[in-house]
């Protein structure tokens, strides 16, 4: 009878162990609970649903998960289409943000015809290129590390003769690419746009001509010669106007690097 009025005891203590801890967790579940916005759930079947992390969010269940709180803008999406952003934005109770579609560019063509500094040997990453110069004379072209391609979600990054390239019948503009370059080449542009500037360098002429054989020269001829006016120069390098362009082409034929080129 003692062993049995022991075992009970001990089954006893355990029991209202076991109690107190239910009601431990039960409490702890109460008042941690995050209250879930069912707008949340409307946002993200309206999402294109890429996951990319293109803006900055773990996933579009996270991007869904900031919109409903104010942490994120509609805007940071590139991948889901017009109609679904003014639907989201319905949803949000916010003014529809008008935008064109855009596609991601690799403004830079200079890889192999780009001079070396020194032979570089280590981390092919661009990130650890970045940390000891580069390995080019060109302080602004691409790294051709291939981080780029790497980090995108739909293989539209493809690295030839040394620089990045991209497809943009796969790209979706995600700007995943963009993120994981350290000289940020890629860089996003309408849709529409017929020729975009395939140089970031803003040395002088003969500094580039030093250091490219495919870099802009600041010759200006693009923008001389441009009869909608759509071209400017800032810091050595061609600035297109998208509103003005209307596709001629003239600066394209124009240019003696031929570092404006066609989409």
């Amino acid at each position: 009878m003692e062993v049995l009025k022991e075992v009970g005891l001990v089954v006893g203590i355990f029991a209202a162990i076991a109690l107190v801890l239910t009601i431990l967790i039960l409490l702890v579940v109460k008042l941690c609970k995050v209250e879930s916005d069912e707008r949340a759930e409307q946002i993200l079947e309206k999402l294109a649903g890429a996951n990319c992390g293109g803006c900055g969010c773990s996933g579009c269940s996270d991007f869904a998960q900031k919109l409903c709180h104010g942490e994120a803008k509609l805007g940071d999406c590139h991948v889901t289409d017009l109609e679904n952003k003014k639907q989201i934005a319905e949803i949000l109770g916010i003014a529809a943000e008008a935008s064109e579609p855009t596609v991601m560019v690799a403004c830079c063509k200079g890889g192999k015809d780009a001079k070396d500094a020194f032979s570089y040997v280590g981390d092919e990453s661009c990130a650890a290129r970045q940390t000891l110069g580069g390995g080019k004379v060109c302080s602004f072209g691409c790294l051709g590390g291939g981080s780029c391609e790497k980090a995108c979600p739909q293989n539209a990054v493809s690295m030839k003769e040394g620089h990045s390239v991209i497809d943009t019948d796969l790209c979706i503009s995600c700007g995943t690419c963009a993120a994981a370059c350290p000289r940020k080449i890629l860089r996003r542009i309408p849709v529409s746009a017929p020729v975009y500037v395939a140089c970031v360098s803003e040395c002088r002429g003969k500094d580039v001509i030093s250091a490219c054989a495919n870099g802009c020269i600041a010759c200006g001829l693009c923008a001389k010669n441009c009869p909608s006016g759509a071209i400017t120069m800032v810091n050595n390098l061609p600035v297109i106007d998208y509103k003005k362009c209307t596709g001629c082409k003239t600066c394209v034929a124009k240019c003696p690097k031929k570092v404006i080129v066609e989409r």
